[in-house]
This record gives structure tokens, sequence and C-alpha cells, in this order.
């Protein structure tokens, strides 16, 4: 009898080991599902990067230059500068039907 307690033993943490690493707490499916998620920030953290690089760049031309501002006036609002003519061209929408 003596000679079955420690494989009988080594068994029973052997299955322990097992059902923890398959079903107890932060087992392989929550592993797999951290990497997934991890994959999935970074990516969306790339994104946001880029964005705020890009407004960064946009910041730094509305702080240095005066061309940035008159680009900006004109496209968003419409401005004009003194001695300049606006031309407005509105296709008539039974035109583009023809």
């Amino acid at each position: 009898m003596k000679r079955w307690k420690l494989p009988l033993l080594l068994l029973v943490v052997l299955g322990y080991l097992q059902y923890s690493l398959w079903y107890g707490k932060n087992n392989v499916y929550d592993y797999q599902d951290n990497v997934e998620m991890l994959v999935n920030l970074r990516a969306d953290n790339e994104k946001l990067k880029a964005r705020n690089e890009q407004m960064f760049a946009e910041i730094n031309d509305l702080q240095r230059g005066y061309e940035a501002i008159e680009e900006r006036a004109r496209s968003h609002l419409g401005m004009v500068k003194p001695n300049e003519y606006f031309y407005r061209i509105i296709i008539d929408s039974d035109s583009k039907k023809r």
C-alpha cells in the first residue's frame, strides 16, 4: 500500500494543476481573450496616435504661420480679401439628369 501513495499524490496534484490551467481563475481561455483584447486596444491606440499627431501638426501650423489661418478662414468661413471676387457656381439638378 505504501508504494501507491506517492504516485497517487502526484496524480491528484497533476489533476488539480490541469483543472486550474483549463478552468480555474486566469485560465487559458481568459489569457486568449486578454491577448485578443490587447491587440484590439493597440490598434485603436495607433489610430488615436495618428489623429493626435495630425492635430498637433495643425495646431503648430496655426501658431506659426498666417497662411494656415488664412486657408481655414477662406475654406470654412468663405472670407475673401479686398479687391477679390467670389464666384459661386450652382449646378441645376435638372441639368445633371440630361
